[in-house]
């Protein structure tokens, strides 16, 4: 499997992190969005905080393609206002590219690789 990392902030306002949160609570994403990612061959997915910054870890399996993801998530209205919704609690690092929501993270260590 191949692993992807990402980060992201949420509007720095404990009540709307709390929300942010409740949204993600076990059985609390909508089935469309839960299926849309297992479509998708994305194997396991976590989001971890850090006060107002995310990071997401993705592990994914051979059939996985990020522009055919890109291009269903494109198509899909519940994807779409799954999005919008996630957007009223989520603001884009301030290196983020325009239009960028998760920014990639770079691995810069790998215990297996130390002799």
């Amino acid at each position: 499997m191949t692993r992807f990392c990402f980060a992201l902030d949420l509007h720095d306002d404990p009540v709307s992190i709390a929300r942010y949160k409740r949204w993600h609570a076990p059985g609390q994403v909508p089935a469309p969005i839960v299926r849309s990612l297992r479509e998708a061959d994305i194997r396991t997915m976590e989001i971890w905080q850090a006060h107002d910054r995310l990071f997401m870890i993705m592990e994914v399996g051979e059939g996985f393609s990020p522009d055919a993801k890109a291009a269903a998530d494109a198509a899909s209205e519940d994807v779409q206002a799954w999005e919008r919704l996630m957007w009223e609690f989520q603001k884009p690092l301030p290196q983020a590219a325009p239009g960028e929501k998760w920014v990639a993270l770079t691995r810069i260590f790998d215990l297996g690789e130390q002799s």
